[in-house]
């Protein structure tokens, strides 16, 4: 696209949203909420209170958290044991993630293709 067309678009979307922004100025729900906002946060400052107490004051249950370990508990799925057995040795390993001493230095020797090709379970 040529700076000339990409200017002109851009002209055109600048122009329907200040169309748009001229018809939510005109809107009553708008100046209604202005208003709105406006005079709480006056009297927010009368009081010296933030929209945090209010909320605390209003809702308390809000602001309390769950403890650390009651969340997520049993929310993630346990992992699968997986069995791999070299075929030159003989010899197996057990492990449910990636970080096994045999198992890395199997990958390092074989390749990480290779040894996932052994697994069995």
């Amino acid at each position: 696209m040529s700076k000339l067309a990409e200017y002109r678009q851009l002209e055109k979307h600048l122009a329907q949203q200040l169309q748009a922004l001229e018809a939510l100025k005109g809107d009553a729900g708008l100046k209604k909420e202005i208003e709105f906002e406006t005079k709480l946060r006056d009297l927010l400052a009368k009081y010296s209170y933030s929209l945090k107490d209010v909320i605390n004051l209003l809702d308390p249950q809000t602001t309390r958290r769950a403890p650390a370990g009651e969340s997520k508990v049993g929310s993630r799925r346990a992992r699968q044991v997986k069995i791999y057995k070299n075929p030159h040795t003989g010899e197996t390993v057990e492990t449910k993630g990636g970080n096994h001493k045999t198992l890395k230095e199997w990958k390092s020797e074989h390749g990480s293709d290779t040894v996932e090709s052994w697994l069995k379970k």
